[in-house]
């Protein structure tokens, strides 16, 4: 195993599960763990991580130093890369949607991206929708050299490869199979993942955190089984929207467990979680697993409003 295999192997250790105890506004009778991959690297976590480690195994392979990947603005995903770049010895190049934003002062996602070494491209948004079109991606290349290329969001079967393995851990650390796995859905490769490897005795619900209708990407990646659904109900009014009551109960969450979630994804998915068991979706005793999908620096400030401590984890 070479040195960049080790480490990424040594990551997953990082991961715990854990039984949370009374974290919800008021009780509701399942049986809660959270899978820790917000803990899996201080710069690259969660499932940014999952989606990254084989990409990064491959590119090795093909002796490819250069990795060129997309997002917007506010992109975990560039966030994710970039820190990647730096921790593993890759150089990193974040093609950006907007050229309105050359030249001005960049936001936080984006600082880090530079201060990690990530060259930061930006293109008009017209251009970037152009980012999966062969003819594109050659002019990419011809300006920059040979590079592994990852899609936005980081979402490919090598990426599903890494998620995959996500539920094998929850069964070994949990010492049983889970009644239910639930993660957030942005892409879709997180929760292919999860699908894939889930024993016939686990459902796995998928929180959609965009308001967009079911699209065929979606239902290539995440096709209806007996082991798997989408759950719309719960993006509370698309990506990255979000509203007071999502924010009360995510303070409540972090108040009564001392672990701190985002809203973009995590808090969705636990409330999602908290309502449908409200309702009496997940039979009584049920053991549900939610995995903590990181991205804690798209965390709002909003949340800090109104509390005067808060338990470090």
């Amino acid at each position: 195993m070479d040195e960049l295999a080790r480490k990424l192997a040594n990551l997953a250790g990082n991961s715990p599960l854990k039984l949370i105890e009374d974290p919800f506004p008021e009780p509701v009778p399942i049986c809660l763990f959270l899978k820790r991959d917000d803990l899996l690297h201080p710069l690259v976590s969660g499932n940014k991580w999952r989606k990254l480690k084989y990409n990064l195994l491959a590119a090795r392979k093909q002796q490819l130093d250069t990795l060129l990947t997309f997002g917007g603005a506010y992109s975990n995903h560039l966030y994710a890369t970039a820190a990647a770049g730096q921790v593993f010895g890759f150089r990193t190049i974040g093609v950006v949607r907007g050229d309105e934003l050359a030249g001005k002062p960049l936001n936080t996602t984006l600082a880090f991206c530079h201060t990690c070494g990530m060259q930061l491209h930006f293109v008009s948004r017209n251009d970037y929708r152009r980012k999966e079109d062969a003819d594109f991606q050659d002019e990419l290349k011809a300006r920059f050299g040979p590079l592994y290329l990852l899609p936005e969001g980081g979402t490919n079967d090598l990426a599903i490869q890494g998620t995959a393995e996500i539920i094998p851990e929850i069964i070994n650390e949990l010492g049983y199979v889970p009644d239910f796995v639930c993660c957030p859905v942005g892409t879709g490769g997180t929760v292919a993942g999860l699908v894939r490897s889930a024993p016939e005795e686990t459902s796995v619900l998928g929180f959609m955190v965009l308001k967009v209708p079911d699209s065929l990407w979606l239902s290539e990646l995440f096709p209806p089984t007996a082991r798997g659904c989408r759950v719309p109900d719960y993006h509370f009014g698309g990506y990255a929207k979000t509203t007071p009551e999502l924010l009360n109960f995510i303070r409540t969450f972090e108040q009564k467990t001392g672990i701190r979630l985002e809203q973009v994804y995590t808090g969705k998915m636990l409330y999602g979680i908290y309502d449908l068991a409200r309702q009496g979706y997940f039979p009584e005793g049920a053991s549900v697993v939610a995995v903590h999908t990181g991205g804690l620096q798209g965390r709002s400030s909003e949340l800090d409003l109104g509390q005067s401590s808060e338990r470090s984890n």
